[in-house]
C-alpha cells in the first residue's frame, strides 16, 4: 500500500465532497471552518492566530478549487485489486486497520457526503459494535463530524474533537456568558491550564460522543428500516432537522443521559447541556428544566424521570413522523416544517 497515493485519492473525495456541498452552510459557520480547516492544513496549534491576509488568499485559492472540481466524481481508493469503492467502509478498514488507519465515509446532514482517513489510536467492542478511534487525520472535508455510527461501526475522531472543543471555548471567550459551557469549562479547569483541560475534555466527551453513537444503535431496530428511507426521502431541510433532533433525542435518553447520571460525570453533564439548543431543547423543555432543577439542588432525580419518560415519547413521536410521511412523502414536508414552527404537539 501506498500512503502518499492513498491520501491523495482520499483528500481528493473530501475535496470534492467540499466543492459539491462547502458552501451550502451560513456565513459564519462556513468561514468557522474554513479557518479550522487551514489550521489544520497548515499544521498550525490550535491557539495560533491567523494572520488575515495568509487567510483570505488561502480561501480564494481553495474556492478556484473547488469551483473546477463541482462536475468530478468520486475516485476508487487505491487498494487490493482494481481499488476499492470509496463508501465502502467494511473493505476498506479490513486493508487498513493492519496498516494501523481507519477511514470512513457516509452521508450526513443534508445529504453532504464526509470522508477522512487518520491514524488507529485504538479498537474497542461496545454493546456488541466495532468503536474505531482515530488520532491524527491525514485528509479530511471541510466539515469534520466527530463521531458517526456507519454500518454498525462507531467512528470517534479525536483530532476533530479536540478541534470542535476548542472552537467551542474560543467562541465562548469572546463574551464569556454564564450558563452550562462556562460551568463544563471551570469543571474541565480551562481557567488554570487550558492545554491540559482539553486533553481531558477531550477524553471525557469522547466518551459521551460514543455513548451517543450507542444509543443511535439501540434507537434502529426501535424504529426500523423505514426510518433510514423516511431520512434519505426528506428533501426539505427543516424537516430533516426535525426528524434528526426527535431522534437525537431519543438516542440520548436511551444511552447518553442514563450513563452520564449513573457515573455521576458533572463535567460531561454540564457540557451536554451547554450543547442542547436550537430545536432538540425546544422538543425537550421537560429535559432543560431537569437540568436546572440538577443544578439548584444537585439532585439528578428529575433528569432520570426526564429520561425515562423521553425513551417512550421520542419513539412514538419518531413513529407518528414515520406514518406522516408514509401517508403522503410529498406533504410531509410541509407537516414537518409547521412542526418546527410549533413544536408544541410533538414536546415533552
Amino acid at each position: 500500500m501506498d500512503l502518499t497515493e492513498l491520501v491523495t485519492a482520499v483528500q481528493a473525495n473530501c475535496d470534492i465532497a467540499d466543492a459539491r456541498h462547502a458552501r451550502e452552510s451560513t456565513m459564519c459557520n462556513y468561514l468557522l471552518a474554513m479557518r479550522e480547516l487551514y489550521r489544520w492544513e497548515r499544521g498550525l496549534p490550535l491557539a495560533a492566530p491567523l494572520g488575515q491576509a495568509e487567510l483570505g488568499a488561502w480561501i480564494a485559492a481553495r474556492e478556484a478549487r473547488w469551483n473546477a472540481l463541482e462536475e468530478a466524481e468520486y475516485l476508487p481508493l487505491p487498494l487490493g485489486q482494481g481499488g476499492c469503492e470509496p463508501f465502502d467502509n467494511a473493505a476498506i478498514n479490513a486493508c487498513l486497520e493492519p496498516q494501523g488507519l481507519v477511514y470512513s465515509a457516509g452521508i450526513g446532514r443534508w445529504g453532504r457526503p464526509h470522508f477522512f482517513l487518520g491514524d488507529l489510536a485504538r479498537r474497542e467492542s461496545r454493546q456488541g459494535l466495532a468503536v474505531l478511534v482515530s488520532g491524527r487525520e491525514h485528509a479530511r472535508d471541510l466539515f469534520a463530524p466527530p463521531a458517526a455510527l456507519r454500518d454498525g461501526t462507531v467512528f470517534l475522531r479525536l483530532d476533530a474533537l479536540r478541534r470542535w472543543l476548542w472552537e467551542k471555548t474560543e467562541v465562548w471567550g469572546v463574551k464569556q456568558a454564564e450558563g452550562a459551557l462556562k460551568a463544563a469549562l471551570a469543571a474541565y479547569g480551562f481557567a488554570t491550564d487550558a492545554e491540559a483541560a482539553l486533553e481531558r475534555m477531550a477524553a471525557a466527551e469522547g466518551e459521551t460522543l460514543i455513548l451517543h453513537e450507542l444509543g443511535e444503535a439501540q434507537a434502529e431496530p426501535l424504529l426500523g428500516p423505514a426510518w433510514r428511507e423516511m431520512l434519505g426521502g426528506l428533501t426539505d431541510r427543516r424537516a430533516e432537522l426535525l426528524a434528526r433532533a426527535v431522534r437525537d433525542n431519543l438516542a440520548d435518553c436511551l444511552s447518553t443521559l442514563p450513563a452520564l447520571i449513573e457515573q455521576d460525570a458533572a463535567p460531561s453533564l454540564h457540557f451536554y447541556f451547554a450543547n442542547f439548543e436550537g430545536l432538540r431543547r425546544g422538543l425537550f423543555p421537560r429535559l432543560g428544566a431537569a437540568y436546572a432543577a440538577w443544578r439548584r439542588t444537585g439532585s439528578a432525580a428529575d433528569l432520570r424521570l426526564a429520561c425515562r419518560a423521553g425513551q417512550a415519547h421520542w419513539r412514538e413521536t419518531a413513529q407518528r413522523l414515520m406514518a406522516t410521511w408514509q401517508a403522503g412523502p410529498a406533504a410531509a414536508g410541509a407537516a414537518f416544517s409547521e412542526w418546527v414552527d410549533e413544536p408544541g404537539s410533538l414536546a415533552l
